[in-house]
């Protein structure tokens, strides 16, 4: 498999402040990938970057073959990267139907795909399509993590940056979303998983690497992490 993004000595600031430091890592067409670490070390950040919202004053991200720079961040959803923001991101005044039409936005293959789509989405989250013609802000914390991962997805993306996707969600609502997630990289999509459950992030996804301090402490086979001594103490409460 080919590697969809590479990332090589990334460094991003907030004016005096350096939150990333020199970051590396990779991902390769269809796996899922973990990126853990404690509030505050540069999680958020290192998507957000990916995703074209923040300029990195160092480094190179290579997405999909082509120079990540080269791409407006406009136009990353069209080159299929899609990110689910920390918080949702929905549109709270416009219903969940509107918002999966503005997932499709920058689609050219015509209504009935799109509304294939959309039927798609209501058959992953059928309590979605009950609440089709209802005000996403209307909608219940899970309910409203449905949508936003639905409307990215609307968007056929082919890398799905995902932030903090359990935030504030009961358990079992948890579990029906990551059971959606594995489905849905089972279905040919390439996901970065930033997730402060580091316990249900490492047995989710197949690789992981561990920030620190605007750093890469540890990377490896997320199976090995789970059992390190190093990540047990510091993110499994063990």
């Amino acid at each position: 498999m080919k590697n969809i993004l590479e990332v090589r000595d990334l460094q991003v600031s907030y004016g005096a402040i350096q939150a990333i430091k020199g970051i590396d890592l990779h991902i390769r067409e269809g796996e899922m990938v973990a990126l853990i670490g404690a509030n505050g070390a540069g999680k958020t950040t290192t998507l957000k970057t990916l995703a074209g919202l923040l300029s990195p004053v160092a480094g190179q991200i290579t997405f999909d073959g082509k120079a990540h720079a080269a791409i407006k961040s406009y136009d990353l959803i069209r080159q299929g990267l899609a990110l689910v923001p920390e918080g949702r991101g929905i549109f709270p005044k416009l219903t969940v139907y509107e918002n999966l039409e503005m997932g499709a936005f920058s689609r050219t293959d015509g209504k009935d795909a799109i509304q294939a789509d959309i039927e798609r989405m209501f058959g992953i989250f059928p309590r979605l399509k009950e609440r089709a013609f209802q005000l996403a802000g209307t909608m219940s914390g899970g309910e409203q993590q449905m949508l936003a991962i639905s409307r990215a997805l609307m968007g056929r993306p082919k890398l799905l940056l995902l932030d903090e996707p359990s935030m504030g969600l009961a358990p079992i609502i948890v579990q029906k979303i990551f059971e959606t997630i594995v489905e849905v990289v089972k279905g040919g999509v390439t996901l970065l998983l930033v997730e402060q459950n580091a316990r249900l992030a490492l047995q989710t996804c197949q690789r992981a690497y561990v920030i620190d301090g605007g750093r890469i402490a540890l990377e490896g086979q997320a199976s090995d992490l789970l059992h390190n001594e190093q990540v047990q103490k510091a993110y499994l409460g063990e």
